[in-house]
Parts: structure tokens; sequence; C-alpha cells
């Protein structure tokens, strides 16, 4: 009854001036991608939109810039540079708001690229590692085109997707984008030691990606009864699930279930999670809702930031002018920690850059985007100790953060601020 095409077939749908949404994070699918562009000589003013995607993004080449114009809800490496150059922009959205952008038709969707699990014998998909905003943008889409791939897991919650919603599907067999964690450095695995040292028993975890909330898994053992409900999960949480120190027992929603949005990591994970109802895949407008994220006591939110100054102000998307990636889920996570019973709000980064930068500063530089504001900020944490600002005045911050900044830099922040000049 349902027959695959070719890619080359299947894109043909995807017209001039047409709005294209791809499947983010794991999951874009890159056959029918690599075929959408091969059509770039007939193709003109495609507006192509996603948040993060791994692998390459073939579309957003400037030689390409009067075929394909590239909206970014969270800027990756692969179309970082298309700001600069004049053929991407960048929509500044909250995670949990994106889909209410495709629901409320703020924007519609042409066209829609996916990549999910073969059906079931019920004729059920699944969306696998990346549901987001990607459900809302398949209901706003006029045309949903899918890569139907067995090395996709299949993943329990909102991503299940019955085969007869596709208009037209191709069927491949290749791995999805799987990453591996480098080694975790020293500074680092400080900094984890301390944001361990503030997870209480019986708490609830997000965290994101990258060495430092591997550092934070890696000291966690010995903890009791932890949840998860977090945007993205990653190999960490495997081994912690298996030990039973992740278990969900004592989440106030959704208790006895991991719940995520999008998953990025290694076969171990995609293997794990596949057909695994103790992780349950659900929208960014259910996971990252503050009112969902408060009725989780003792909420532990772990993000990073670029820059941090003395009054509490994160800048987490920019450097300076030049947009580095997003607002993403941030301050979601941040405000539900925050009014979570017990709950805490940690901003996380190595105290400088690896050019010997200070990340503590007097001042944000000039055209830094705050995503964490200065009311919102609790705990900021380096690999010299946990600052805790809730609660105080500017000066108490001040001292608080001059004394998690790297030495070779604390005098100078300080007279710096004191000067009013930036340093």
């Amino acid at each position: 009854m349902y027959k695959s095409v070719s890619p080359q077939e299947a894109v043909k749908a995807i017209k001039s001036n047409d709005r294209v949404y791809i499947q983010a994070g794991a999951a874009p699918p890159r056959s029918l991608i690599n075929a959408m562009v091969e059509r770039s000589d007939e193709l003109r003013n495609v507006e192509v939109c996603h948040l993060h995607i791994e692998g390459p993004a073939p579309y957003a080449d400037i030689k390409l810039k009067d075929s394909f114009h590239v909206n970014s809800f969270f800027l990756g490496a692969n179309v970082r540079h298309t700001i600069k150059a004049g053929n991407g922009s960048y929509t500044p959205v909250f995670l949990s708001e994106l889909p209410i952008l495709f629901k409320r038709n703020i924007i519609d969707i042409d066209v829609i690229l996916i990549q999910v699990s073969p059906p079931d014998k019920h004729g059920y998909c699944s969306l696998g590692v990346t549901v987001m905003a990607t459900v809302a943008a398949i209901e706003n889409a006029s045309h949903v085109i899918a890569q139907v791939n067995p090395q996709m897991p299949r993943t329990h919650g909102d991503g299940i997707i019955h085969i007869s919603e596709l208009d037209s599907f191709v069927e491949v067999d290749e791995p999805i984008y799987e990453i591996q964690i480098p080694e975790i450095s020293e500074v680092e695995q400080k900094i984890g030691n301390h944001i361990a040292e503030l997870i209480d028993d019986r708490s609830t975890l997000q965290m994101g990606i990258g060495n430092i909330p591997n550092a934070v898994l890696n000291n966690l053992d010995n903890h009791k009864d932890l949840g998860i409900h977090s945007e993205m999960i990653s190999d960490g949480v495997v081994d912690l699930i298996l030990k039973d120190v992740i278990n969900g027992n004592y989440k106030g929603i959704n208790p006895g279930r991991s719940m995520a949005t999008f998953l990025l990591g290694s076969r171990k994970l995609y293997d794990y999670v596949d057909d695994n109802p103790f992780l349950e895949m659900r929208t960014a407008d259910y996971v990252n809702d503050v009112s969902i994220i408060r009725q989780n006591p003792k909420m532990v939110a772990i993000n990073s930031a670029v820059e941090v100054d003395l009054s509490g102000q994160v800048c987490a998307d920019s450097i300076g002018t030049r947009l580095y990636s997003g607002v993403g889920g941030q301050m979601d996570f941040i405000r539900g920690a925050s009014l979570s019973e017990g709950g805490k709000a940690i901003i996380a980064m190595p105290s400088q850059t690896y050019k010997g930068v200070s990340k503590i500063v007097p001042y944000l530089k000039t055209g830094a985007g705050v995503v964490t504001t200065r009311a919102n900020v609790h705990y900021i944490v380096t690999e010299y100790g946990a600052a805790n600002l809730y609660g105080k005045t500017l000066k108490q911050r001040q001292k608080a953060l001059i004394e998690i900044a790297h030495p070779n830099h604390r005098e100078a922040i300080d007279r710096a601020h004191f000067k009013g000049v930036c340093i």
C-alpha cells in the first residue's frame, strides 16, 4: 500500500520560495538533504530552517546563496558562518516556545524533512532521537517527506507518526550521527566535583552535552534515587540508570521514567533507548515547560555560559556581537529549577578560556546577549568553587564571583570593576 521512492523523486515537492524545516540533532535525513541540494540550479530563495543539526549542511554553502537561505533557531558550527556571509539568519526563541511558533502559524512550513524508524506491524514509525519541535512542524507542514532508517532507534512518547501521515518516504540503511565525548580534563573534573556536592539524593537533573555534564555524572555513583527531566540526554546517564542511581522514583511528574526531547551520543545510548519504555521522548513545549519542570522537587538545572559579569548576567549565545549558538532551553530550566521546591539552578564553566581569557568579567562584551538575567541566576560554578548569588546584593555578588575567578585575573577584574572600565 505504501511505496518508497528515490530521494530525488521525494524532494521534487520542494519549490522555489518554499520554507523547508529539517529535523534537528542527530536525526537530519542526509539523503534527502543531499537530494535537495542537487536541485540547487533549479531552486531559488528556499528558506531552510532548523535547530542545531549534526553533520554537513551543504545548503549553507555561500555559493548556493541564491538557492538557499538558512534560518537557524540555534546555531551550530556547520551554519554559523552564514550570519556573517549573508546567506543566513538567526531567530531567537526559547526551545519551549518553538513548537508554538508552528502551532500558531507564526512560522508556516511548506515541506518538512524527517528521519524515522521503520513502521511497526501497525504502521507506526518513531521520530527516534529527536522530537523537540518536529511534531508541531509536521502538523503545520503542507508536505512531509521521511527517510525511513532501521538504524533509527524506536523511542516511546510523543514522537510516533503513522506511515499514512507521510506524503512520501525513502528507505535507507545508514548510521545516524554519533558523538564521542573527549577525555575529561582536570579543570572539568573539579567543576564536576563541585556540582556533584550541590546535588542531593532524590534530585531530578537537567544537563546538556559535553565534558562538564559528564564530569558531574562521573561523581554521582554514591547518590541515590535521582531522576532525569532534561531537554537532552547523552551517554553519561546510561551507566547510572543501570546502577539504579537514576530511577526517577521521586520525581514530582512522570515518576519512574526519564524524560527528554532529544538524544545525542554514541551507539551505546541509541541501543539502550531503543524500544525502552523507561525513556519518554516528549515535545519541547512539554519537557521545557516551566510549569512542568517546577513540579519536580529538588530540580537541578546545569547549563553553561560564554561569560558572566559581576552582577550575575549570563551571556550564553554570543561572543560579543558574534552569534555563536542560541537561546535554547537554558532559561526554561533555570526558571523551572528556581521555582522547584529545593531546586538549584546552576551555570557551570571553566574560569578562563583555553587562551587564558577570563570568563568572569566586570562587564559583558559590547553586543553580548543576556540569556539568563541577573535576577534569575542562582549558582555560578568554576573549578575554584560555587558562588550562590541568589538573594545577594550586587556588592556581595562581586565578591563571591571574584573568589571563583581564575587567580590570574582576580585583581584585574576587581580593579576594572571599581574604575567602571571593562578589561
